[in-house]
This record gives C-alpha cells, sequence and structure tokens, in this order.
C-alpha cells in the first residue's frame, strides 16, 4: 500500500503512540484485501456500530479508556447504533436482573463515546441518515461506518461509498480520518455482477424481497430490474422507507453493501446498465420464489405453536412515515374487529429523534392508546438476553429473524396477529 507523507508520518509516530497503532491497523485491514491507498473520510459524519456496553466486549473498554487517557478524539463527530436497554419494553423480574447483568458497562461505555467524539445523546440509532437524525452523507461521500443495513442504505441511496467495515475498525478511521482504498470504494467494485429480475404480480414485501436477493447474490453487487411498477421513479419518502427494510434484508440474510434499482437509485440513473459487468448472472423472483424463500425459514421456537407473546417492528427503525402509515392501518384493522387495544404486546422502535417528532402528532397518543409501547432501542440486543430469547416473538424484520429467535411474518400477517387474528 503507498502511503502519502503525511500518512506514513502518523504511521511513524509524529501523532504520538496511540494515533501510529491506529493507523497501522487500518493499514494492516487494507493490505489483508489488497488496498492500494488510503483515502480521506469526506463525510461530516462518522457511524459506530458498537453502541451497547454488554460484559463480554470488556476489550473494547479497555482499549476506549486507552483512547481516551491518550486525549484521543475522533476528527468526525459520530453516530451510534442503538441503545440495547429501555425501561419502557416490556419485561418481568428475571429479564431484567438479566439486562442489568448483560449491560452493566453501558454508562461507562457511553461516556467514553462522548469523550472519543459521540454527536449527542439523541445520536443512538441504526437509521442516523434519517432527517430527524441528521447524519445523512452527501452522494459521492467516503464513509468509515459498519453498521450493515445503514452502510447499505448510503451505498446504495444515497450514493455515497463505504465498505462493509468491523466495529471499531469504522471508528478508527473516523479517528485517523483515513480508510483504505478498496471493494466498494473503487468504481470496478460498484459494478454488479447479477442482474435480479423481479417478475411478481403485486408489490413485492421489501423484507422478503430483500432476503430473497441477498441469499442468492450474497455478498455481490446486484442489478435490480422491474421494481419502477411498484415504486416509481422518485424516492418518496414511502419508497425511501421501503429501500431500507429492503436494502436491510439484503445485508442481512446476505452481506449486500450495494444494490442498484433501475431508473430509482443514484447510480442506476445516471449510468444505467454501463453498471452491469458482461459476465453478471440472472436471477428471476417471481411470486413462487418469494413463497419458496419465505418457506424456508426455520422456525425455532421450542413449541412452533406457541401464542406470540411480543412483537417487535422497527429493526432498522421504523420512519416517522412508517409509524403514521402503522397507527392507521391498526386503528382501522382493530375497529374492524371490535377491539380498542392490540391482542399481543407489541413495540415499534425508532430513532429518538423521530420519537420525538412523532410525539408531537395526533397519531403518538392514538397509536399509545391501541396499546403499542414505542422504544428507541435495538431489538436484537433486547432478543441477545437469553430469557428473552425463549420468548415467542413474532417480527416483520428479516434481519431480526436472522439474528434472533424471532419468527418473521409479512406486514398483513403481523397486522392481523396483534390485532386478534389467528395465526
Amino acid at each position: 500500500m503507498e502511503l502519502t507523507q503525511e500518512q506514513q508520518a502518523i504511521l511513524d509516530g509524529s501523532q504520538g503512540e496511540l494515533m501510529a497503532k491506529i493507523m497501522k491497523t487500518l493499514v494492516m485491514y487494507g493490505d489483508t484485501f489488497g488496498a492500494t491507498k488510503m483515502v480521506p473520510v469526506t463525510s461530516t459524519y462518522g457511524h459506530i456500530v458498537t453502541s451497547f456496553g454488554v460484559i463480554v466486549i470488556k476489550g473494547v473498554f479497555d482499549l476506549m479508556d486507552k483512547l481516551v487517557q491518550g486525549n484521543v478524539i475522533s476528527k468526525q463527530k459520530f453516530s451510534a447504533d442503538p441503545r440495547p436497554v429501555d425501561k419502557n419494553v416490556p419485561k418481568n423480574l428475571l429479564q431484567d436482573i438479566v439486562f442489568k447483568v448483560m449491560y452493566g458497562p453501558q454508562k461507562r461505555y457511553e461516556e467514553q463515546l462522548r469523550q472519543i467524539g459521540l454527536l449527542d445523546d439523541k445520536a443512538f440509532t441504526c437509521a442516523c441518515y434519517f432527517d430527524e437524525v441528521g447524519n445523512i452523507p452527501k452522494k459521492g461521500d467516503v464513509l468509515s461506518w459498519a453498521e450493515s443495513s445503514a452502510v447499505n442504505y448510503a451505498n446504495s441511496v444515497l450514493g455515497a461509498k463505504c465498505n462493509r467495515n468491523s466495529g471499531i475498525i469504522e471508528m478508527f478511521g473516523s479517528i485517523i480520518g483515513y480508510v483504505p482504498y478498496f471493494g466498494l470504494l473503487t468504481d470496478e467494485g460498484r459494478k454488479a455482477t447479477w442482474i435480479v429480475e423481479v417478475k411478481t404480480t403485486k408489490k413485492p414485501e421489501a423484507q422478503l424481497l430483500g432476503s430473497a436477493i441477498g441469499m442468492k447474490v450474497m455478498e455481490d453487487v446486484p442489478y435490480i430490474k422491474g421494481m419502477n411498477q411498484w415504486l416509481g421513479t422518485e424516492l418518496t419518502k414511502s419508497t425511501l422507507s421501503y429501500l431500507k427494510d429492503f436494502g436491510a434484508a439484503t445485508a442481512s440474510n446476505g452481506s449486500v453493501g450495494l444494490y442498484h434499482m433501475e431508473g430509482l437509485t443514484p447510480e442506476a440513473v445516471e449510468q444505467g446498465e454501463k453498471l452491469i459487468t458482461k459476465d453478471a448472472k440472472v436471477y428471476v423472483v417471481d411470486d413462487a420464489e418469494l413463497e419458496r424463500v419465505k418457506a424456508s425459514y426455520p422456525c425455532i421456537w421450542k413449541n412452533p405453536d406457541a401464542k406470540p407473546k411480543l412483537c417487535f417492528m422497527g429493526c432498522p427503525h421504523m420512519t416517522l412515515e412508517q409509524l403514521n402509515d402503522w397507527t392507521e392501518k391498526l386503528a382501522q384493522k382493530l375497529a374492524e374487529k371490535g377491539r380498542k387495544k392490540v391482542a399481543i404486546k407489541t413495540v415499534f422502535t425508532t430513532a429518538p429523534g423521530v420519537l420525538e417528532t412523532f410525539k408531537q402528532t395526533e397519531n403518538y397518543k392514538k397509536l399509545t392508546a391501541m396499546g403499542v409501547k414505542l422504544s428507541f432501542i435495538c431489538p436484537l440486543m433486547y432478543m441477545n438476553n437469553p430469557l428473552c430469547a425463549k420468548m415467542p416473538v413474532i417480527t416483520n424484520s428479516n434481519k431480526l429473524r436472522t439474528y434472533t429467535t424471532s419468527r418473521y411474518y409479512s406486514d398483513a400477517e403481523i397486522l392481523d396477529q396483534i390485532t386478534g387474528g389467528k395465526k
């Protein structure tokens, strides 16, 4: 890897031993993936995936102490993934005790993050690109992020450039201000090696379509055709919500860091099929294929016929539009069934900034009156509690299904279940 004089000087210790070690780590990381150089991080803010003070990552806390003691401050302020716990989320006494043990170092860790460069106390969300959060990279910006759904969204929907980095590595990139140049930072790495032809008879579920594509192409870049009839060619708020959930599923059910959607995402609009490599493979997605994929999901509940005890929505965090849309759908369905409240404990998760905005609307009172809890937490971190993992939890998130014991259902199925319907 060729380094500039400034980069080499940092590696040689011009900014102290800690900065030299951070630079060495990034260089070794880049060498592993064949990076030819280091390039500047140009986004306004960074984003940190490791937001949880879980007791088993003691090494991270020790590392952060060294950075704080060495007066290392990130060149970028950064947002962070969601907090792991919230007193408003349903749990019993034993579960609460386990949470307090699991995430005992949370306060210590958050204070470390503040001293290194945390944006503010509200900047805890996996969807930092929401307007209400404000960490929205510009097209062409080079990022140092790791959160899989945020990297996917930034690359695909915003046209920024970021590799799927690991936790701590992304923090090092923000601290140094440089990242290794390889993969999705390069023009060649952003080319599509798959053509996905969507031939469904109705608008496919974002989470299900994303899952199908992710499991098929894995870490490759897909160029998706056939979605204009369902999404149009404008990045409306509704379309952005769809792409958020779709992309998260491709990233978690596979390892997709970037997709192009014909006539819709920035690079696809600008370059069209020039983005497709000559030897690209083809994957056709029709109604039958989506049904096959959905049927392939395992149910790992101890009792597959158990009645759900909890429903989580918002992995990634829900947009303001999704909160409003689900409030209306829920009210209508409950009215049809002659009910006033949800039949299953239900939690909608969103970013703190979105939650603040939503609380100023009539729909907030309407939604909470129906028994729905609103929270800023990460559902995945909640489900990592072994006592919570034993519960029959349902979700419309393919990301949450993939990483936990929760069970996936479509939006329509979720709506029916939480309003008192049958499985």
